[in-house]
């Protein structure tokens, strides 16, 4: 039985909710490895002159424990 752990990140981008989400993927993965899914909880933007300047995301990324059989 595979196991699988979750960290809940936030990140953000000046591009896109989808970039933030692969910021987040991208910087979580500098300290963990076999990262398998990512649940987008919530997301935000701010505004500046009625512009959005920045998308954020509020995450939870899982990923298969160390010595666990990748199938399962």
């Amino acid at each position: 039985m595979s196991m699988l752990k979750v960290v809940e990140v936030l990140a953000e981008s000046e591009k896109s909710f989808e970039d933030a989400a692969q910021t987040a993927v991208t910087k979580a993965s500098e300290s963990v490895r076999n990262i398998k899914s990512i649940y987008i909880n919530e997301m935000n933007a701010s505004v500046e002159n009625n512009r959005i300047v920045s998308y954020r995301v509020s995450a939870k990324i899982s990923f298969l424990l160390e010595d666990q059989p990748a199938g399962g």
